[in-house]
């Protein structure tokens, strides 16, 4: 399969299915759910309920509408070795037989290169601003591959409606009953829930906007003022780091320049209710976390530029790393501790723990719409820099918007990020029918 076998416009409406197993499994279980409520609501009209749980498993399940076609062109894309050795350095490994720890890596990764990039024998480590080889832009930059453009509706857009509309119809038929007493929380708590999930999926939305209409510039010629760059996370001649996950020297991933990780327990707790019933609520609780970055090297084929990862106030790595977990803590003492602490704030009892890693990596592909500004003059020193070269005199930063730029740095390149997002239709549209939806509901009761 080639770039050009894919039609980047998705259009209007997109039949998309999930592409891999775990979708369809997903997939699978939604559609027995929306059966098994169709067939309670032959009995009553309740069952619709059940159909609408069903039909939000589905939409969960469904891909946007160009991820699957450039699932496909990464496998046919990328060297077969090269998948090969990241599927043997991935899945599920056991760490501690008795601690019951183990550690997983993704076995696929969305926000990866879709087309070959080059390794890092190929880099120039000593002009490090200079174009590689003839100077051509990377396979995937923009300039070769255009900009994809999410198709307005999809199976997404299908079940999600659906879902919303067997709620509606639930929801109006038991507030239409004569022995109704709810009052007015059904169809406010409905409304909000279509409140918050439009104002996330505006902003998200925006973005979205905001990299698709956004020229992308090349390194070379890039101009001052507030660029969007895609290109090859490079090292920098201070070097990289070596993020060590929550101080355990078991859990140390190096070669990065942007992370950030996360510490959770799986705190349970047992509660009664005003009937004297008990019952044991668990969720995950965040107790420690951690972020930072470092400055690295963006180069798009044409030259490389310094971009200060550690200074974007909105950073985007994309699915984990790699994701630790154990019943019980790094050492007894530990376990002790968690448990004891847990107890002693919350009444709760700690029954498993997990560490996560996001993060940008070297080699990694990366998006960054940033502000360019003048280097000093000591640091153009400090790397023996002679300014010949226009794009080693300036450096991005990711601290201060411009009016109508929000500066942002993203893990994977604008073919995959946009590739696999919905459009603003499905992101913003939908669940305002949901809102509509619990405020029609205010008339009924």
């Amino acid at each position: 399969m080639d770039i050009k076998d894919i039609d980047l416009n998705g259009g209007t409406f997109k039949l998309n299915l999930p592409y891999n197993w775990v979708g369809w499994i997903i997939w699978a279980i939604g559609l027995i759910i929306v059966l098994a409520g169709i067939v309670v609501a032959t009995g009553g009209i309740e069952g619709l309920v059940i159909s609408s749980f069903g039909l939000l498993l589905m939409a969960v399940s469904s891909p946007g509408s160009l991820e699957a076609s450039l699932h496909d062109l990464r496998k046919s894309a990328i060297d077969p070795a090269e998948l090969e050795a990241k599927a043997e350095s991935s899945g599920l490994s056991i760490d501690n037989w008795w601690m019951q720890q183990t550690s997983y890596v993704p076995t696929t990764d969305p926000n990866d290169w879709i087309l070959p990039a080059p390794g890092p024998t190929t880099w120039d480590n000593v002009d490090r601003y200079s174009a590689q080889g003839d100077g051509s832009p990377l396979p995937e930059h923009p300039v070769n591959v255009g900009t994809p453009t999410p198709a307005t509706m999809t199976l997404f857009s299908v079940y999600s409606i659906s879902a919303i509309a067997c709620i509606i119809i639930v929801s109006a038929s038991i507030m239409s009953r004569d022995d109704y007493d709810n009052g007015l929380a059904p169809p406010i708590v409905i409304a909000l829930i279509g409140l918050v999930l439009s104002l996330v999926g505006y902003f998200r939305a925006k973005m979205l906007r905001q990299m698709i209409d956004t020229p992308t510039s090349l390194v070379r010629s890039a101009p001052a003022g507030n660029p969007e760059l895609v290109g090859q996370v490079r090292p920098v001649h201070e070097g990289c780091l070596t993020v060590v996950v929550d101080g355990n020297q078991n859990m140390v991933v190096g070669n990065m320049v942007g992370y950030k990780w996360e510490y959770e327990q799986y705190q349970c707790r047992t509660t009664t209710d005003s009937e004297g019933n008990s019952k044991e609520e668990c969720n995950w609780v965040t107790v420690r976390s951690d972020a930072g970055g470092c400055p690295f090297i963006l180069h798009d084929g044409t030259g490389g530029i310094r971009v200060n990862a550690h200074s974007f106030k909105r950073t985007d790595y994309g699915q984990y790393l790699k994701r630790w977990d154990g019943k019980f803590a790094q050492t007894w003492g530990k376990q002790m501790m968690a448990q004891a602490v847990a107890g002693m704030f919350g009444g709760a009892r700690v029954k498993k723990h997990r560490w996560t890693l996001y993060g940008l990596r070297l080699g990694n592909p990366v998006y960054v719409l940033g502000q360019t500004k003048s280097r000093t003059n000591e640091s153009l020193q400090a790397e023996g820099l002679d300014g010949t070269l226009p794009n080693s005199l300036i450096e991005v930063w990711g601290g201060e918007d411009a009016p109508g730029v929000k500066c942002t740095l993203m893990r994977g390149t604008e073919l995959s990020n946009v590739g696999r997002s919905r459009s603003g239709f499905e992101m913003v549209v939908v669940p305002l029918l949901l809102m509509f939806g619990g405020l029609g509901l205010l008339g009924i009761a």
